[in-house]
């Protein structure tokens, strides 16, 4: 009888003939343990320069070197001295990236009600050369409102609201006792703006036990204003880059240790809309 026939091993060492197809059922490999947990690591991609480059996280470096090359290339070109043109390179990246800097905000991207506020935000980081202090987007409490602005001075406090309007609509006012955006009546807006700064008053004077006065303002940024500052129903209205021209004209009102104090009692009573961490 043949190994086949017999189902014998065969003698050169191999269990299984090439020929030989066994009848009994092959044995069925382990079930897939299911608890196991599954990689959570991400595979890793390559990266080429060109992916780099198209980053939008990186359009201010984009931006950036181009800057800079184009102006080292001119002096150098103009003045015939490559070392000149790395020295003027050199400052044009630096003068961007200041330039950049004052228009970051403190308040993240992805909680910001509007671009207007990051403008207004960056003309107040001007005057705090001047010792002005600022807190952003401050919560009134017990209402949905919100101060974008809160200013303490040498001139006074200031609330200030932003914001950003069709362009193509035209502002105006009628009597100075109402606002038009187009079609649209404003009164709306300046209430709130007034009862912004209303309550700001009332919160601050009481925890200093003396009055403190705070300015109600309207930011407009987009069309055109016909006025440079106009109070239309208390609130003092103007285009948004007069903001640091309306703070400043005023006569000096508080000294350099009253306004610290102001601002720390304004931190406490109008908490941050947006947690710092």
């Amino acid at each position: 009888m043949s190994d086949v026939d017999s189902g014998l091993e065969p003698d050169n060492g191999n269990n299984t003939s090439p020929i030989w197809v066994s009848e009994r059922p092959s044995r069925q490999a382990a079930p897939e343990d299911k608890s196991r947990p599954e990689p959570t690591y991400a595979p890793l991609m390559r990266v080429s320069a060109r992916d780099l480059i198209e980053d939008p996280r990186y359009r201010h470096l984009r931006r950036r070197v181009i800057i800079s090359v184009l102006v080292g290339v001119g002096v150098g070109v103009l003045l015939i001295d490559w070392r000149l043109g790395v020295t003027a390179a050199i400052i044009a990246a630096i003068a961007d990236t200041v330039y950049q800097a004052q228009l970051v905000s403190s308040v993240p991207a992805w909680r910001r009600p509007s671009v207007a506020e990051r403008q207004t935000e960056g003309q107040l980081r001007k005057l705090e050369r001047s010792g002005y202090r600022s807190l952003h987007a401050r919560a009134i409490p017990g209402t949905d409102a919100q101060i974008d602005h809160l200013v303490i001075g040498p001139t006074g406090v200031y609330a200030v609201d932003s914001e950003k309007w069709d362009k193509r609509l035209p502002v105006r006012v009628q009597s100075h006792r109402k606002l038009y955006h187009g079609p649209f009546d404003k009164k709306e807006r300046l209430d709130e703006a007034r009862m912004e700064a209303s309550e700001a008053s009332r919160l601050i004077s009481q925890a200093l036990g003396r009055e403190i006065h705070v300015v109600p303002s309207l930011a407009i940024y987009g069309p055109k204003i016909p006025w440079k500052i106009l109070n239309v129903r208390g609130v003092d209205v103007f285009d948004g880059s007069r903001v640091r021209k309306w703070i400043t004209r005023r006569e000096r009102a508080l000294t350099d240790a009253e306004i610290e104090k102001i601002y720390e009692v304004g931190a406490s009573v109008l908490p941050a809309r947006y947690p710092e961490n």
